[in-house]
């Protein structure tokens, strides 16, 4: 959500940088809005004024034991035209808020200005990508092969886009996930969490997939006073833990990190990347959420992102990253890169984390903040959040670089003895 004070003061220029994002605002009905909240303010502020004054009239009329029936029936006109007044206002309040909620985050100023995917920045390249001298499979053909990617079996119990994952692959599969968070907790100073997979939908207002991102929801609701929602990132529900809090200054920042499932429609993406692990309705992932005081909140992504970089490194897994232009970034964030990881087959890089800065867009959603030592203020926290890394595709990138002439799949030496049971191949 967006300052308020903003679209009061500023509306202009929050229009120019919205438009940089592919949003045009309306900015006529937000002004319309505006003017007549203005207005009606200002009425209901009057109609509270005058209301105390009576008041303290009947009151002092009581004191000096004056009866004065027309001075009564004064106030109580008064408390009814009061509250009109007020319920109209925050009718009037809960349309801009309505409104607000359906506006994207402002980038910052040094995101590239763009339209799509072309015009994002490549920022660096890591690792060496492999030469073979035989024909490369994807990793659909070798899951196949060891009979570790079971897509007929998922697409009996559950539909397309669905895997059954099997043996030494499932292996490869839990051990990532270990590796990831073992790394993030030891390395990198996270607090490992187990949270909830289903949420309500306050929780999604709260981090921006809601309202405008529903389709893209599974939703759950076997009662009417029970609506519940499958989390589409782990992102939900770490973040959602300051939800409505006021967070001491010492406890920042505040370093998350939860290895859970990922349910989403993809309705908004239909047609892409639907064969293999890249797009699935069902996927794990290790996410990184950090919680911040603003002017730290630009070091934190870089040092996020480095984190997330850091699992391609040690796996030894080409990769590039990418810093997204203005409209190529997501609904909330403010700044995302994007890292792509190495896939042979396709000759092409495919994304396997996005790290993204969201200011305080999602703080003001939920009304987090922290208490400010120096100010003594109460102020809005900033919220990042990155994949550290989506499993699936970090499983598949795995499965193509690392296959080998004979058809033999090599586990990352780092995977090997403590997390892959000294296995070194799948075969």
């Amino acid at each position: 959500m967006l300052n308020p004070d903003l679209l009061r003061n500023d509306l202009n220029v929050v229009a120019k940088k919205l438009l940089k994002k592919g949003f045009e605002l309306d900015i006529k009905t937000i002004s319309s809005l505006e003017k007549k909240r203005k207005i009606l303010q200002i009425k209901t502020e009057n109609l509270q004024y005058h209301h105390n004054a009576l008041s303290n009239l009947v009151r002092n009329a009581k004191n000096i034991k004056c009866k004065d029936d027309v001075l009564k029936q004064k106030v109580i006109q008064s408390n009814k035209n009061l509250n009109i007044s007020k319920i109209e206002l925050n009718i009037l309040k809960e349309k801009i808020y309505n409104f607000s909620m359906l506006l994207p985050n402002i980038p910052f100023d040094d995101v590239p200005e763009g339209i799509n995917a072309s015009d994002n920045k490549v920022i660096q390249y890591w690792g060496q990508k492999k030469k073979y001298n035989f024909i490369v499979k994807d990793h659909i053909e070798i899951g196949k092969k060891y009979n570790g990617l079971d897509w007929k079996s998922a697409a009996k119990m559950s539909g397309s886009r669905f895997v059954v994952i099997k043996g030494q692959i499932a292996l490869l599969h839990r051990a990532l996930s270990q590796f990831m968070l073992d790394l993030h907790t030891n390395n990198h100073g996270y607090v490992e969490m187990y949270v909830p997979y289903l949420v309500n939908s306050h929780a999604l207002y709260g981090t921006g997939q809601l309202p405008k991102f529903s389709d893209d929801l599974f939703h759950f609701a076997p009662e009417e006073k029970n609506k519940y929602i499958l989390i589409p990132t782990g992102e939900v529900p770490l973040t959602n833990l300051v939800c409505d809090q006021i967070i001491d200054e010492n406890q920042l920042p505040i370093m998350l990190t939860a290895h859970t499932p990922c349910f989403r429609s993809e309705a908004s993406s239909y047609g892409r990347d639907t064969k293999g692990l890249i797009r699935l309705h069902q996927f794990d992932k290790v996410e990184l959420v950090q919680i911040i005081q603003p002017e730290k909140s630009m070091e934190a992504l870089e040092n996020l992102t480095y984190h997330a970089e850091k699992v391609l490194q040690l796996l030894d897994l080409p990769y590039r990253k990418i810093l997204l232009c203005t409209g190529d970034m997501s609904f909330s964030a403010a700044k995302t890169y994007d890292l792509e990881v190495w896939f042979p087959s396709q000759n092409k890089y495919k994304e396997v984390s996005s790290c993204s800065n969201m200011s305080d867009f999602q703080s003001r959603r939920m009304k987090s903040r922290y208490r400010n030592h120096i100010t003594k203020k109460n102020c809005f926290l900033h919220t990042l959040n990155g994949s550290g890394l989506a499993i699936g595709r970090t499983l598949a990138a795995i499965l193509e670089n690392y296959q080998c002439s004979d058809g033999r799949v090599e586990i990352p030496k780092i995977l090997q003895k403590k997390y892959m049971k000294n296995l070194e191949f799948i075969n």
